[in-house]
């Protein structure tokens, strides 16, 4: 199956109450683990790219190359979207259009929101052209992701006025409000907004998004699905438990050297990952 835009596989999730996962690349391995992870579990995925593991995987061309090279190898059958996480500028979400991305995130959260608007909206325009879906961001998620830096103290909570005025000047697909998840690991209990995030659901009417899969119980990824979630973004719970398989191969065995010893099974533990969070957000044997 070729790649595809994030837009009919959200608005099938929404519609069926189950969300597709975000899972990013970092290398090779993440590339083959998620890949197979989708196939084997018959779910649609979205690749998400950040801008600087584009650039460590040496652009935003080979990231398309290495990717549908895979899915040609294995045989996906399953829809598959690649997607700019937390693009920086339009020109940045250009190149990942011209590069064959399917989709793109325009992340003017930091913005006055008529500046927001202006950014997205311009965004927009060019991805549409090309078949490209757009995503939007609203209020500030805190955490690390990257580049990308807020200080928890500093997150702030999406307003549902003003997540519909954005929606509806943009003619985005999906949008991501600020609700009180985080990037990377949780200082403490998640406490996300689902009043609000009800709220923005009856305002817009399109997928949501939840940064910030990572640590969230699934009690409340179940309410955020119930509540028109669509797509959850899952980056750190792959690395942690990738790190982990590595660290006790080579404590196990100090002498190894050759790094498909230790990447391989960490390449396992990331695919294990994955496949529990595609059933606990319900995308399995949805394509």
């Amino acid at each position: 199956m070729s790649l595809v835009s994030m837009k009919e596989m959200l608005n099938i999730a929404k519609e069926k109450h189950y969300a597709v996962g975000q899972f990013n690349l970092n290398n090779l391995e993440y590339a083959q683990a998620i890949l197979e992870a989708a196939e084997e579990e018959k779910s649609p995925v979205i690749l998400g790219v950040s801008e600087g593991a584009g650039r460590y995987m040496g652009g935003f061309k080979v990231v398309v190359a290495m990717v549908k090279a895979l899915m040609e190898e294995y045989k996906i059958t399953v829809p598959v979207a690649i997607h700019l996480d937390h693009g920086s500028s339009f020109e940045k979400c250009a190149e990942a259009i011209h590069a064959g991305f399917t989709s793109v995130m325009i992340d003017g959260s930091h913005l006055p929101l008529e500046e927001n608007i202006a950014l997205t909206k311009k965004v927009v325009e060019l991805a549409h052209i090309h078949g490209v879906s757009v995503e939007a961001e609203l209020g500030r998620i805190g955490g690390q992701e990257d580049d990308l830096v807020v200080d928890e103290a500093e997150a702030m909570y999406a307003i549902p006025s003003e997540c519909e005025k954005l929606v509806k000047e943009t003619n985005v697909d999906c949008f991501a409000p600020a609700l009180g998840s985080v990037h990377g690991p949780y200082k403490g209990e998640p406490n996300l907004g689902f009043d609000r995030m009800e709220e923005v659901m009856k305002l817009t009417d399109i997928p949501l998004v939840l940064h910030g899969g990572t640590g969230i119980p699934l009690k409340d990824i179940q309410r955020a699905i119930s509540l028109g979630t669509a797509k959850i973004n899952v980056n750190t719970e792959n690395q942690i438990m990738q790190t982990k398989m590595i660290r006790e191969v080579l404590a196990a065995d100090p002498d190894v050297y050759d790094p498909r010893k230790y990447l391989g099974p960490g390449r396992e533990a990331i695919k294990e990952t994955v496949i529990g969070k595609m059933r606990e957000f319900g995308s399995s044997q949805k394509a």
